[in-house]
């Protein structure tokens, strides 16, 4: 058996964690920069405000409602994370997390010693409430996508009070009977239209599609997905995540960038997090751009993108903060206002089979990027850096919302009068 323990309305349920006054009022959360709606709170959800809205949009109708507003926070979202996902762990001999806020187990010995699944799944979620007093919903199944299924109603559905299991043929057809078939794992919008052509409308429907037509007439995804919805396992995860080929990290600015010191401070932001990355992965990059942009809505968008090729591939942050400074200048522009930056590791080898270059040795530091990484992982990040990343960063991301980070700074520790 499986089980898919997801997190409700999780940004927004995390604001309300140190801030009880915040439990009982509508809360919405916005993206980088202020821009959208990423996340909304029941209460929010009551009011009609639409996800993914730019905020200026709807701005009036939250105030009329008194809308409560926060920025992402990034770091309590991440701590707050890894809190609840230890806490669910317990609870399973298997466990993969597959996002920020949902978490998979497969039962397996535990299986042995469970004799109500639907008991368990309510057990596992007064368990995070206590600890991390963040909400979650249980779904128990035979599948990870009846599980998903699962869980999906106990969401929904009010009488499932936030677990619903599915272990027989009348509970597997009671749930999958009210589930549109675009609310099904790994169904997108396009599959979905193409499906209702099909008179394929809920995710029961779909069950009942002959396994041979869903892999000729869309893709042996959706055969596996049918087989999934008929409680026959086809989804694996590995026990060890596969590094990824591709690195990247970019963001806009909080405003914009016309100067070359700002834009290569940015840059070397960038360029810290991607060869921490690398590093937590134990990879090399042979092949490394750079890449600044003007907004697209610009009367005259600029788009500037370079090029460097390591000769000796490497994870050393000085070794790449040199390859930045030395092509910063064909990407960037006089006069033009930058409104986006980012580096992109593109061509990522494994560090234990890196081949060597006879004329051209490697120059990383391995025990300075160690000691530097275990110093900023006790510390907090960029407790140590480079003074190519700059102090002062006026382009910082906008956050005018930004509530505290309760657990990971010191001054913002929670107080207790008592």
């Amino acid at each position: 058996m499986y089980a898919l323990v997801d997190a409700n309305s999780f940004y927004a349920s995390c604001e309300t964690v140190f801030d009880p006054d915040l439990r009982h009022k509508p809360v919405i959360v916005l993206t980088n920069n202020d821009g959208c709606i990423c996340a909304t709170n029941r209460m929010a959800k009551a009011l009609n405000i639409p996800k993914f809205s730019p905020y200026f949009k709807i701005k009036q109708q939250c105030e009329r409602h008194n809308v409560v507003v926060k920025s992402s926070n990034y770091e309590l979202y991440a701590d707050l994370s890894h809190k609840m996902m230890n806490v669910i762990g317990r609870y399973a001999d298997e466990q993969y997390i597959y996002s920020i806020d949902e978490s998979f187990l497969h039962f397996k010995n535990f299986a042995n010693i469970i004799d109500d699944f639907h008991a368990y799944g309510t057990v596992i979620r007064r368990a995070v409430y206590k600890e991390t007093r963040l909400a979650v919903c249980v779904g128990i199944a035979s599948t990870p996508t009846l599980a998903k299924a699962a869980n999906h109603i106990a969401k929904k559905v009010k009488q499932y009070r936030g677990v619903a299991v599915i272990d027989d043929e009348n509970s597997r057809i009671n749930v999958l009977s009210q589930m549109k078939v675009g609310d099904v794992w790994g169904i997108g919008r396009k599959t979905s239209a193409k499906l209702i052509i099909e008179n394929i409308h809920t995710a029961l429907d779909l069950s009942n599609y002959p396994v041979g037509l869903a892999k000729r007439h869309f893709s042996q995804d959706i055969e596996r997905t049918v087989r999934e919805l008929n409680g026959e396992q086809c989804i694996h995860w590995d026990a060890v995540k596969s590094p990824k080929k591709q690195i990247y990290s970019t963001r806009s600015f909080g405003q914009r960038v016309f100067d070359k010191d700002s834009l290569h401070q940015s840059l070397s932001e960038h360029v810290s997090i991607v060869a921490k990355k690398l590093r937590h992965q134990a990879s090399l990059v042979k092949y490394m751009s750079l890449f600044a942009s003007s907004s697209p809505f610009d009367d005259n968008p600029v788009y500037k993108k370079s090029f460097h090729t390591f000769i000796a591939p490497t994870n050393d942050t000085s070794v790449m903060l040199a390859a930045v400074a030395n092509i910063i200048d064909s990407v960037f522009v006089k006069n033009v206002g930058f409104y986006r930056a980012g580096i992109g590791c593109l061509d990522l080898i494994d560090e234990e089979y890196q081949q060597q270059d006879l004329f051209t040795p490697s120059i990383d530091n391995s025990a300075l990027m160690t000691c530097l990484d275990n110093i900023n992982h006790r510390y907090g990040r960029n407790t140590v850096k480079f003074a190519a990343q700059g102090i002062e960063h006026q382009w910082a991301m906008r956050r005018e919302f930004l509530s505290p980070h309760y657990t990971t700074r010191w001054a913002d520790i929670p107080k207790i009068d008592c």
